[in-house]
């Protein structure tokens, strides 16, 4: 850690964020939380009172260019990790809404920092396997960094613009960024969506609730904490360039899933059931790319990782921060 880092998240009250904003608290980096909400629930579950005391926290909208601007420059930012966004399906009813975040928020995300390069040489950004379909992974095999994407949602689409817009910026303004495109992230703080499953699976069973998982077969699995140390990672790099890159974390099958809940809480044995059709995404991803930036990445054990999850959900049920149907205290 250099000691005049100084972190801008955006999305930082997300899944993602949040584990990234414990990570750089952890280490004692200063880190801006920049996010739209207010809602810091899942950082309530991560860490404690003094822990979030040492976080500046900006409420602000990714579409405005002047807060952001005034907001690297009053915290003289130096590394950016930009995860902001408006997932599929929130955006089903108002697709103009998810353009806005997505499109236009990363646009005006990469001309503030054009505007500082000398400062702020790179940023760090989340993409998303969305911009790939079962299509694309030739008879099961890995899907390379660089191979063809045929995205299939209007989600997947303005990731594959933000990608293309990193291209441009390095291009013609000089403005180095590295794409992370996460496959289905788990762990405390992943409770929304289709993919959420897993980790409410877990959270279920700390609760001695039953829960139903809506799809089965295999798929590829990131825990939330190895997902944080990639993009820090990436942010300290010195990379130049502008690539995008797929990560490996662990391909798993649904069943191995219940089977590592059913092991760590015995009496939760026969109430998280699984069933419907897989989820249509390719399975692997090859990292060998990425590898080459920033060296072996973290992929905690299947098991390992739902023990961690178990654990703080548990210590967030005992100490009143997870309510009885599973929301988190303000």
């Amino acid at each position: 850690m250099a000691a005049s880092e100084q972190f801008l998240v955006t999305g930082a009250l997300g899944c993602i964020g949040a584990w990234i904003v414990r990570r750089l608290v952890q280490e004692g980096v200063p880190v801006v939380a920049f996010d739209a909400d207010t809602d810091a629930r899942r950082l309530r579950l991560l860490m404690d009172d003094a822990q979030l005391s040492r976080v500046t926290f900006v409420r602000g909208d990714i579409t405005d260019l002047s807060l952001l601007e005034e907001t690297l420059d009053a915290h003289g930012v130096t590394h950016v990790i930009h995860l902001a966004a408006v997932l599929h399906p929130r955006f089903r009813s108002d697709p103009p809404l998810g353009a806005r975040v997505n499109v236009l928020g990363g646009v005006n995300l990469f001309e503030s920092v054009a505007r500082r390069v000398q400062r702020i040489p790179r940023i760090v950004y989340a993409s998303s396997i969305a911009v790939y379909d079962k299509s694309d992974a030739a008879d099961g095999a890995a899907v390379q960094h660089d191979g063809p994407a045929n995205p299939t949602t209007l989600y997947g689409v303005y990731k594959q613009s933000e990608e293309g817009m990193a291209r441009v910026y390095f291009q013609d303004r000089g403005v180095s960024s590295i794409g992370l495109r996460p496959a289905t992230v788990y762990g405390v703080g992943r409770d929304y969506g289709l993919t959420a499953a897993p980790t409410q699976a877990v959270l279920a069973a700390a609760l001695g609730r039953p829960l139903h998982i809506p799809y089965s077969g295999r798929s590829h699995l990131h825990y939330a904490d190895d997902l944080a140390s990639i993009f820090i990672a990436c942010a300290r790099s010195g990379y130049r360039g502008a690539e995008v890159f797929n990560m490996r974390g662990v391909v798993a099958d649904m069943h191995d899933v219940v089977e590592a809940i059913d092991s760590l809480v015995p009496q939760a044995r026969g109430s998280i059931t699984y069933a419907g059709p897989s989820l249509d995404l390719p399975e692997d991803y090859d990292a060998t790319a990425l590898e080459q930036v920033i060296g072996t990445l973290p992929a905690t054990p299947l098991r390992e990782a739902v023990a961690r999850t178990l654990a703080i959900f548990r210590s967030g049920i005992l100490s009143g921060k997870l309510c009885g149907h599973g929301s988190v205290r303000a």
